[in-house]
């Protein structure tokens, strides 16, 4: 605890969202290491990418936007998503010298003295005087509850661990969920399972036609509504519905995407519905997404009593140090781009004045 270490600026991440707040950091004459730093707690550089299974090809990414400053270019649409993304990462990191600190772990964030925050990380503490926050949601799936859970038999996991179709070859599989997860889990499965059944808690809603620039302007401005009114973000492709490809249409065409209410119970089993109906099963996959890792956050007392943090642009509201970038309306990449450069902005007019306590 005495040798704290001091910086301008923190960055707490090192996705899509990090390090883009890190370029315009740079770009805006803040030195790394001197000014700022990029603390990530990924053994490698990629983000929540490295982690992604190995079937999930660059081909099949929806919507990856290229970094400010390289674009990402002639990429093998074969290749595993985590090969591509995690070597463009880290050339992306060395070609502008932006020293990510990595795996470091930070453990919480709170007030220090004179105005500053004190950022405990397991490789000591810093002290600075506003941060980023990019830390995503990947370490943070989220697993819903139902009654008898806890007595099936067979195997459960989610999204953030499943290892590709052929570990569930010859299995009766129940996949929770009607984001583009679910439905590309269970296309790519379907081949290889004994039997497949989709369930989800809402009617999925089927995207015909392009997804322009006013779409996607109105889905972002609905998503960043709720957090303007501290409400838990939602994810963009909620509002935005799934886009009607010829995977998805054949997917309907087989039967394989043949949706059924969410069930009421899961038995030792299988699960069952209200009604009796019932569903023998081997697994459970649960495609249910991912809330933002905040924690660290937490001894800030950012939360609104709505549980979400109220943020306007990046910044949080009640606490004007605090940026949270790729949280709510800017988690997807793009929007991780845009909100890098804001975030920064709103930075240097907050460091150009006199430094006091939030």
């Amino acid at each position: 605890m005495n040798d704290i270490r001091e910086v301008e600026v923190v960055v707490v991440g090192a996705g899509q969202a990090g390090l883009s707040s890190a370029y315009h950091l740079r770009r805006a004459g803040f030195e790394p290491d001197r000014d700022f730093v990029v603390l990530d707690h990924s053994p490698a550089p990629g983000g929540a990418w490295q982690f992604r299974w190995p079937s999930l090809t660059y081909g099949k990414v929806h919507g990856m936007h290229a970094l400010p400053g390289m674009e990402l270019r002639d990429a093998d649409p074969a290749r595993a998503s985590s090969e591509v993304i995690g070597e463009y990462f880290d050339r992306y990191e060395r070609t502008f010298g932006l020293r990510v600190r990595r795996p470091v772990d930070v453990r919480a964030v709170r007030e220090g003295s004179g105005g500053r925050l004190l950022v405990e990380t397991s490789e000591g503490d810093w002290s600075t005087r506003a941060l980023i926050n990019a830390t995503g949601t990947w370490d943070r799936p989220f697993w819903p509850r139902y009654p008898g859970q806890e007595t099936f038999r067979g195997r459960q996991l989610h999204t953030s661990r499943y290892p590709g179709p052929e570990a569930f070859a010859g299995q009766r599989v129940i996949v929770v969920g009607g984001g583009a997860s679910g439905t590309q889990h269970l296309l790519e499965i379907a081949p290889y399972a004994a039997a497949t059944t989709w369930v989800t808690r809402r009617p999925p809603v089927f995207r015909e036609g392009p997804f322009d620039e006013e779409a996607g302007r109105a889905a972002v401005a609905l998503v960043e509504e709720r957090v303007r009114q501290g409400l838990p973000p939602r994810s963009v492709v909620s509002v935005t519905g799934l886009p009607l490809n010829d995977a998805i249409r054949q997917g309907l065409e087989d039967g394989v995407l043949d949706r059924r209410p969410m069930f009421d119970r899961i038995t030792p089993g299988g699960v069952e519905w209200a009604d009796g109906r019932r569903v023998a099963a081997d697994v459970i996959l649960w495609a249910t997404g991912f809330r933002p890792s905040v924690e660290h956050l937490a001894p800030l007392r950012l939360r609104e009593p709505g549980g979400g943090i109220r943020v306007e642009g990046t910044r949080a509201v009640a606490d004007p140090r605090i940026h949270l970038v790729g949280y709510g309306p800017s988690a997807s990449t793009i929007g991780a781009n845009r909100a890098g450069c804001a975030a920064v902005r709103d930075i240097r007019r907050l460091l150009a004045q006199e430094p006091v306590a939030a």
